[in-house]
């Protein structure tokens, strides 16, 4: 019989490089070039959105907080979406959390509640900026869960009007039912636990997500809305995204454009039809029919 070492190691690389698919592709080089960058601050400055001297008109009174997913980081999980906001003439501003020592580029690692308190915090610094009382937030994979103990446990639901979730990991993951083999190695839940606890957190199960959604997965005065895709191989089963509770719009892609093939990643990262759902959910007074045509809008 093998060693459990040998045997639940493999199988947490396996979850990991499952996670991984969350990661904006880019090549070696790309990385090396980023890695020079000072800050995801100044980066994404550079790109339109982070200008701290934006002030929200009154089309668009509350700044967008942009919050990134597991191992993504400010600038590249809002490479497409964050320059689509600017340039309908939102405030736009994105951060880093959930930072390991030793790990750069790749973040939301760390333990959720903590990144909660990151995000409290970058949240604060936008409303000062911006001299806004309001910010809206808009979050992919574990970001656009996060957020949610922040609205209700760090005092957030009284600066957030909107938390629009892109694939979010709700409810957690099975990760194609692969998750659920942990339990039968033995150590291989506090492996994951240490090695990067944002992961065992998305667990489906797991205490932190019993923490999250006991009582209820919404908080009052906030509007939730979740966009979700079918094809989704990262949070399965893909409808565990779904949010119960009052002032909730769930949003299944294909719905709207059944053609839509977009898994996980892409739906953050490129898909202009799940951007075009972000601001009917940001400005539902504006709203207009999200169709395949949105893709090219």
């Amino acid at each position: 019989m093998l060693p459990w070492k040998r045997v639940f190691r493999p199988l947490a690389a396996l979850l990991l490089a499952a996670a991984a698919t969350v990661v904006p592709a880019a090549t070696t080089a790309q990385a090396e070039t980023q890695a020079e960058t000072a800050s995801t601050s100044a980066s994404a400055s550079g790109r339109g959105w982070n200008d701290y001297s934006c002030k929200p008109s009154a089309a668009h009174p509350r700044p967008v907080v942009l919050v990134h997913g597991t191992f993504a980081n400010g600038v590249d999980n809002w490479l497409t979406l964050a320059p689509y906001l600017t340039n309908r003439g939102y405030c736009v501003f994105s951060l880093d959390y959930g930072q390991l020592p030793g790990v750069p580029l790749f973040y939301g690692l760390g333990p959720i509640g903590r990144s909660a308190e990151q995000l409290a915090a970058f949240v604060d610094k936008v409303l000062a900026a911006t001299g806004a009382t309001e910010t809206d937030l808009v979050g992919h994979s574990q970001g656009g869960m996060m957020p949610r103990y922040y609205l209700k446990f760090l005092g957030g639901a009284a600066k957030v009007h909107t938390f629009v979730g892109i694939a979010p990991s709700n409810h957690g993951t099975t990760l194609n039912g692969l998750a659920n083999l942990l339990k039968y190695f033995p150590g291989a839940e506090d492996l994951l636990s240490m090695a990067t606890p944002a992961l065992a957190d998305q667990v489906s199960g797991s205490a932190f997500l019993a923490k999250l959604n006991a009582g209820g997965d919404t908080v009052p005065g906030v509007r939730y809305t979740v966009l979700a895709t079918r094809y989704d191989e990262v949070v399965t089963p893909y409808r565990s995204q779904f949010l119960s509770g009052s002032d909730v719009h769930n949003v299944l892609i294909q719905d709207l454009c059944p053609p839509d093939l977009s898994e996980h990643a892409a739906v953050g990262l490129l898909d202009r039809i799940v951007f075009h759902e972000v601001t009917n959910a940001l400005d539902p007074a504006h709203a207009t029919a999200t169709t395949c045509q949105s893709a090219v809008g």
